[in-house]
């Protein structure tokens, strides 16, 4: 990872925090290439 901790497993949050930014990413992603296709439509 990023900073510097122990191999362990990351907290539960933690990574439940992760997984939603990572969801979020591929959202937003999905979502601009909608709306540029939409955009060369028109």
């Amino acid at each position: 990872m990023l900073w510097s901790d122990p191999d362990d497993e990351a907290p539960e949050e933690m990574r439940a925090t992760q997984a939603m930014l990572r969801r979020a990413g591929v959202l937003l992603a999905v979502a601009m290439l909608v709306a540029m296709f939409a955009a060369g439509l028109r």
